[in-house]
């Protein structure tokens, strides 16, 4: 049984908050859906650093998953997740239901450009952006939270959020952490456990052209063949691609070679049933 506080409704939060708050202190927070793994927990270390007192929040979010995505299916390990938190000094999980997220006749929602319109995820999972920049606002609405930190691996999510932040003047610093990975280089990822034995070996390639591709981007190519080879590769290992791109590191606009600026890699591909993402900087 964790000793790991949780809060599960909006007033034991706030109560909680307050208490901190009277004594001074910072506080951090770092979202999450559970199914927490090594790369969450990195996150809470590195908000620790920057905060005396670190919330973790535990919410499948329901708004920023399609009709045929695997919302029902997706993991939920609430005990294991405790567990896990206790370990690294987490010191409250924000555990609310649907319910205490988007009550009766809850009837709001952020429609929001800039980097959640860039062609990417968002061209594949209409309105997901809408529904994570929704939850986010209320997560940093409900705590008020001095810094927030999200893990680079949903690249294009974290500019949502700075952009999120910065329009609605929401007074939060957001902390982008490094991607964790496997010791073979594949990105950490709650929905690795979807992996069958075979795609789990196949999938580290995601990585490998990732590296690749940059090399070959830092000697001044062009992006297009690049990234054109990189699907190539990718299809010949058994991906299906959704897409593969070098973008502008801040902006997320297109770019023709790393004298466009700072780049971005990004990928989404499915193997098997499985779609993952991940991203490196050139």
């Amino acid at each position: 049984m964790s000793s790991v506080e949780t809060a599960t409704t909006v007033g034991q939060l706030r109560e909680k908050v307050a208490q901190w708050r009277r004594d001074g202190a910072r506080i951090a927070l770092t979202p999450t859906m559970g199914a927490l793994h090594d790369g969450h927990l990195s996150l809470v270390r590195l908000a620790q650093q920057h905060a005396d007192k670190v919330i973790v929040s535990i919410f499948v979010n329901p708004k920023q998953f399609g009709p045929n995505e695997d919302f029902s299916r997706y993991p939920r390990t609430l005990p294991e997740d405790l567990a896990l938190l206790e370990t690294v000094g987490a010191d409250l999980a924000w555990t609310p239901d649907v319910a205490a997220m988007y009550p009766d006749g809850f009837a709001t929602s952020i429609s929001i450009g800039g980097p959640a319109q860039a062609g990417l995820d968002d061209a594949h999972r209409p309105g997901h952006f809408d529904g994570v920049a929704t939850v986010v606002a209320k997560l940093l609405l409900q705590i008020g939270a001095d810094v927030a930190v999200f893990g680079e691996k949903d690249y294009q999510q974290l500019q949502v959020i700075n952009q999120l932040a910065r329009d609605l003047n929401i007074p939060v610093e957001i902390i982008g952490a490094p991607t964790r990975r496997e010791a073979d280089g594949l990105a950490l990822s709650s929905r690795n456990r979807y992996l069958s034995p075979e795609d789990r070996a196949v999938a580290p390639a995601i990585a490998r052209v990732l590296s690749v591709c940059a090399e070959r981007l830092r000697t001044g190519a062009a992006t297009a063949p690049v990234m054109a080879d990189g699907v190539k590769t990718l299809e010949s290992e058994g991906f299906k691609v959704d897409y593969l791109v070098a973008r502008h590191a801040v902006t997320l606009a297109e770019v023709n070679s790393i004298a466009d600026g700072p780049l971005r890699l990004l990928v989404a591909a499915r193997l098997g049933t499985t779609r993952l993402i991940d991203n490196i900087g050139v």
